[in-house]
């Protein structure tokens, strides 16, 4: 018996897939999704808090997935005794697989999926795709709602012709012919997948979507099981400010930790907030983002120094550890520092520009 395909959400506390969430129910309100968060136990108050809010909003649970469930500890210190007191860093990320990505595998098992994930239309990035064939991506905010598999298999130079032919048979476009000349054209050194891709996209998304739904069927990806998928006729394209306006206008509300907080040095005042969701201790967060904590949550800054505290030579940001950064003369020359660098850069009306740069590294699983 064929296995019915489930449509799932991760939420992972911050503001886009909690957007997403919230932006499916209410375009596609008979898509039946599942929702699901995974629970390091080291979270924000906020990011709980949020939760709370999307079950109201969405009226369904949000299923709580934690690693080492039947551990007498939370998740990340169970896995931290497990590693004999390794703590995560940068180049051994195993908090993002361990706590995140396996108990997401698990919770889906062999069944087919559609995952949507929350990258922006704004955003240059892929985020997590599983290398299970079972489940698929879908990025509902972006021009291309498709991942990167998807698209070098639909578009690669061995299906010019299968993919004129399902152009030919069902587009009623009247830039056809010109649809057909970038088809033919085959990708090459000087004509690269992401450039056809983008030509095609420019003619008509719409029609790209069905073309590629239609070559689904004779796949084994999970869509090729479904008769119609609504989504292909998006053509929107969101950004981080329709991100936040979808937010406030639901009633949910932005995240608290991204809202900005007034601080002061020198006479000059500036603004700081949190860039991402996930741990509190997340070493890709920037210094400032460390004073944040350490000035508006300093029980959980405290946490996050003992846990440096018990390695030595660890620091969570790698140039300095807490301690070090949370003496006063060295937190004053953080905001004098993000100050300056900020101070000729032109701020958005929703102050989405301070930490501008902050998106472009990280864990997408914890924070998107």
């Amino acid at each position: 018996m064929t296995k019915a395909i489930r449509h799932v959400l991760g939420i992972s506390g911050g503001k886009d897939s909690a957007a997403l969430a919230i932006y499916l129910k209410n375009k596609h309100p008979h898509l039946d999704i599942e929702y699901y968060t995974c629970d390091t136990g080291k979270e924000l108050f906020e990011t709980y808090e949020l939760v709370e809010k999307l079950e109201s909003y969405l009226g369904k649970k949000i299923t709580k997935l934690k690693a080492g469930e039947n551990s007498s500890k939370d998740p990340f210190d169970h896995f931290y005794n497990y590693y004999k007191g390794y703590l995560p860093s940068s180049n051994a990320r195993w908090c993002t697989k361990t706590l995140k990505l396996d108990p997401f595998e698990d919770f889906v098992g062999t069944d087919p999926v559609i995952s949507y994930v929350g990258i922006r239309g704004d955003e240059d990035r892929e985020g997590y795709i599983s290398k299970k064939t079972n489940i698929q991506s879908i990025f509902p905010f972006r021009k291309n709602i498709w991942s990167e598999d998807v698209i070098a298999k639909v578009l690669k130079n061995e299906n010019i012709k299968s993919i004129e032919e399902i152009y030919s048979f069902s587009s009623k476009s009247l830039n056809l012919d010109r649809i057909k000349q970038i088809i033919n054209q085959p990708i090459n050194t000087k004509f690269v997948l992401q450039q056809k891709l983008n030509l095609l996209l420019d003619q008509d998304i719409k029609e790209f979507n069905r073309v590629v739904f239609e070559y689904l069927k004779v796949t084994d990806y999970p869509l090729s099981r479904e008769k119609d998928f609504p989504l292909i006729e998006n053509d929107e394209v969101l950004v981080r400010e329709d991100i936040f306006k979808i937010l406030r206008e639901s009633g949910v509300g932005v995240p608290a930790y991204y809202e900005p907080i007034t601080f002061e040095v020198d006479g000059k005042h500036g603004q700081y907030m949190r860039s991402r969701s996930g741990c509190y201790f997340c070493f890709f967060q920037q210094k400032i983002e460390w004073v944040w904590l350490l000035e508006q949550h300093p029980d959980l800054f405290e946490k996050a120094k003992y846990y440096e505290n018990q390695k030595d030579g660890f620091t969570w940001n790698h140039s300095e550890s807490l301690t070090e950064l949370a003496d006063p003369i060295r937190v004053e020359n953080i905001k004098r520092d993000f100050l300056n660098r900020h101070k000729n850069k032109p701020k958005s009306s929703l102050l989405l520009d301070i930490l501008d740069d902050s998106e472009s590294e990280g864990c997408a699983s914890c924070f998107i």
